[in-house]
């Protein structure tokens, strides 16, 4: 969706990049291999999560704080917002400009691109922390209809353009 709106008018903010990244400075290890999805992240998944986590429970805005600075355009997709404590603290900063869009696909949908389901992993509050949170502003179903897809974010797209 960024490219369509283009560089300068939309960011792409990743909070697990700050993560990934601190975490990498603290254990020596490679940063650019944990952006990616790897035998070499899947290794420090677990550790990486519970390393998170103490973070944020040590400061909820950690990682949100550090995502947003010196970024100037005026639509910011957060693309891996997975905790309400992060709507949280997007919605106690930026109030009513923060809209929250909810991407879900089946279970089916997403085997079928090669997701395998890890216990202690894709059950921990990382990976479902808003499967209850039911205030989206948008809701895009992302099950393989490639039309259906396109529709949805035409509609979402339209209504940033309304809002610039």
């Amino acid at each position: 969706m960024s490219h369509r709106l283009g560089a300068e008018v939309c960011a792409v903010l990743r909070l697990s990049g700050p993560l990934k990244e601190q975490y990498a400075q603290e254990h020596s290890l490679d940063f650019q291999r944990l952006l990616d999805a790897s035998t070499y992240k899947e290794a420090y998944r677990k550790d990486m999560i519970r390393w998170g986590e103490e973070k944020r429970q040590a400061d909820p805005g950690f990682f949100c704080r550090k995502i947003v600075e010196g970024v100037s355009q005026p639509v910011w997709l957060v693309s891996d917002t997975r905790r309400v404590s992060d709507i949280q603290w997007f919605q106690e900063a930026y109030g009513a400009a923060t809209k929250t869009v909810r991407v879900v696909a089946s279970e089916q949908s997403r085997q079928q691109r090669g997701w395998m389901f890890t216990m202690g992993v894709d059950n921990a509050e990382s990976e479902c922390g808003l499967d209850n949170f039911g205030d989206f502003d948008w809701v895009i179903e992302n099950h393989g209809d490639e039309q259906c897809l396109e529709e949805q974010l035409e509609s979402l797209i339209e209504f940033v353009h309304s809002r610039l």
